[in-house]
């Protein structure tokens, strides 16, 4: 049976239920020229008091193994033995998701994750960034923003902890990355923080206040069990982190920091010709794409910036100017 429809301004009141009971919903952004879109959303509150988890996925549409995650993590949370609650988004991104279009909506052609906290009255994407803002980055206590390489990305799972340079969030998202239980962590300082320009779902959490992550498990538009199991285990040994669930987290002993790390982007429109693979280690100056025109005729090289790793390279022929070729990362040896 279809979950009722609601907009913004009710949800709060549908997810007014009694602990140790779950409940979801399809939140309908404000209307706009360019029409509504759906989010399908489930609140699971637990037996016990606890903090609230926010767990997004689906910012970017065609990136599919969050979205199973998170319809794996809502049939196996039993509220009744947890504690706190859990805010989850299963599709923020309806309109890429139905498309399945990388990086950008169908209907206005922006990324959503680069569009955060959103408007009110702004384009769709804005609209659905203002909701997810206002219904579930303001009501959680942490945020985990699930990613995985776009349907043109072959990417090695990693997590981007950000350094705020405030100690005690630092220190919280720090725990909270480490509890999640992948190694290969980015340390991220460029994010902004300006909470009324916050750009990403994560970073519009942190800039008010709650520890927030985000994770890569998945690539190029899998859909594959051990990239979903990945981030359904690395919820659960957060929850446990947290309380939320009995047992021991699954926390990295030994992690692999990546310090700095550097997305590339193509010198032209045309065709991609990429030169390594995730995952490898390339040499300073090492050729990590070419690209071509539509002839044939070579119009630029991307090389490697130092020495480091392959954390995500394109791996599908089209390519625009100044769009991502490869993400590259340094280990920092911490």
């Amino acid at each position: 049976m279809r979950p009722p429809i609601l907009s913004i301004t009710l949800l709060a009141a549908a997810f007014a239920q009694a602990p140790g009971e779950k409940t979801s919903r399809m939140l309908v952004t404000p209307p706009g020229a360019d029409g509504t879109a759906e989010i399908p959303v489930t609140f699971i509150r637990g037996a016990r008091p606890g903090p609230t988890l926010a767990l997004i996925a689906g910012n970017h549409g065609y990136e599919y193994p969050p979205i199973l995650a998170l319809q794996q993590l809502r049939t196996r949370l039993d509220p009744k033995r947890m504690g706190g609650s859990i805010l989850m988004v299963h599709v923020a991104n309806m309109p890429s998701f139905l498309e399945r279009t990388i990086y950008f909506s169908p209907v206005d052609r922006k990324n959503l994750n680069r569009v955060y906290p959103g408007k009110l009255n702004g384009s769709i994407s804005e609209r659905i960034a203002f909701a997810i803002t206002r219904e579930v980055i303001d009501k959680c206590d942490y945020l985990i923003d699930i990613h995985c390489g776009d349907g043109n990305e072959s990417l090695r799972p990693y997590v981007y902890q950000a350094v705020t340079g405030k100690a005690r969030m630092d220190q919280a998202i720090r725990d909270l990355t480490l509890a999640f239980g992948m190694d290969h962590i980015v340390l991220d300082r460029e994010r902004p923080s300006d909470p009324a320009a916050s750009i990403y779902c994560s970073t519009t959490a942190i800039t008010r206040g709650k520890p927030a992550l985000t994770v890569e498990s998945g690539a190029l538009g899998g859909t594959d069990a051990e990239s979903t199991s990945r981030i359904v285990n690395g919820v659960e040994s957060v929850m446990r982190s947290l309380k939320m669930l009995d047992g021991a987290p699954m926390r990295v002993h030994r992690p692999v920091y990546f310090d700095p790390a550097v997305v590339l982007v193509s010198p032209a429109t045309g065709i991609l010709y990429p030169r390594v693979e995730r995952d490898r280690k390339v040499a300073k100056g090492a050729v990590v794409a070419h690209v071509t025109d539509f002839f044939g005729n070579t119009l630029g090289e991307v090389r490697a910036p130092f020495d480091g790793l392959v954390l995500y390279v394109v791996a599908t022929p089209p390519i625009r100017k100044g769009q991502p070729v490869a993400f590259i990362g340094a280990a920092a040896g911490q």
